[in-house]
């Protein structure tokens, strides 16, 4: 495995504080999240909580009732306090404890903290009510709010040796964990297309919708009069398959743990996108999800290590 900066680490009491802090918002918020990193160590899963902690307060911010110069602010103010992190300016005792987790957690490995600019780049183009033309301009949008968080993940996670993999697909470790990040964004846009008119927010591409009669958007739990909605769900579903499918190459890089912990995030996304793909009318009625019971079956699923394996047979087949 790739090490970490500074190896196994015991923390103090401020630190292990911090940490519970953090697992607690994400046990309470994760939802889907919370039912990969059940399967990390202990170390990574606190450094797992923390990111995703500040995470969330980035999202909180823009998704909240504030004003938007208000959250112009607040954003600035989480971007100074990521400044001060990676400048090693947080002290244990500080106050903030999603900034004493995050900061030990990136003492403790390679995170790439500068993904979590990116996701707040991401919640200023939400923010500023952008939309998108073309999925080429959904895709940044994407990289920015997922792709980024794939990216830091792999910091945590590291990946393994003597796996059987060329060093060219190795070196790849990063673009698979983003690509797998656009897969899981692609399919919450999917899920959450109503939900997000009401907030006044369109993310599906432009020409998708003109092309599928869908562009007067989607305000009631019937689709637009005369448009071939399903047929747009169809191909937005194509696209995140194949997403999906190149993300998934990552499996066989990471460790036994950390590979499960992706194979059940990730699978409880594909699970979604199947239930939206038999019955794309659902997500204009409420938001789709799965069963405690059946994300826990994909979570032992991935701790068993099948997809991996899959994934693994699949790509010496592509090199023979």
């Amino acid at each position: 495995m790739s090490p970490t900066v500074e190896g196994p680490t015991h923390a103090s009491a401020p630190v292990q504080a911090a940490y519970s802090y953090c697992e607690a918002v994400t046990g309470s918020q994760a939802r889907n999240f919370a039912y990969g990193i059940r399967l990390l160590p202990t170390d990574k899963r606190q450094a797992m909580s923390a990111l995703y902690a500040f995470s969330r307060r980035v999202d909180d911010i823009g998704d909240g009732t504030l004003a938007p110069e208000a959250k112009f602010v607040r954003l600035e103010e989480t971007r100074a306090l990521l400044g001060r992190i990676l400048a090693e300016e947080v002290d244990e005792d500080d106050t903030d404890p999603v900034a004493v987790a995050l900061a030990h957690a990136a003492r403790r490995f390679p995170i790439p903290l500068g993904g979590l600019d990116e996701l707040i780049d991401g919640v200023l183009m939400d923010v500023r009510g952008e939309t998108y033309e073309t999925w080429d301009d959904l895709r940044t949008y994407c990289r920015c709010v997922a792709g980024a968080i794939g990216r830091l993940s792999l910091g945590v996670f590291g990946t393994v040796n003597g796996s059987g993999l060329v060093a060219a697909d190795a070196a790849r470790a990063a673009e698979y964990a983003d690509t797998l990040g656009l897969a899981l964004q692609l399919t919450n846009i999917l899920r959450d297309v109503r939900e997000d008119a009401g907030n006044g927010r369109t993310y599906l591409p432009a020409e998708d919708l003109a092309k599928f009669g869908c562009s007067e958007g989607f305000h009631s739990d019937r689709a637009p009069a005369g448009s071939d909605f399903a047929g747009l769900v169809h191909h937005e579903v194509r696209r995140a398959r194949a997403l999906f499918a190149e993300g998934y190459r990552l499996l066989p890089m990471l460790d036994r743990r950390s590979g499960a912990c992706v194979a059940a995030m990730a699978g409880i996304y594909r699970r979604l996108l199947d239930r939206i793909e038999r019955e794309p009318e659902a997500v204009l009625r409420g938001r789709v999800s799965l069963p405690p019971h059946e994300k826990a079956y994909v979570a032992v699923r991935g701790l068993s290590g099948l997809d991996a394996r899959t994934v693994s047979r699949q790509a010496t087949r592509r090199r023979g």
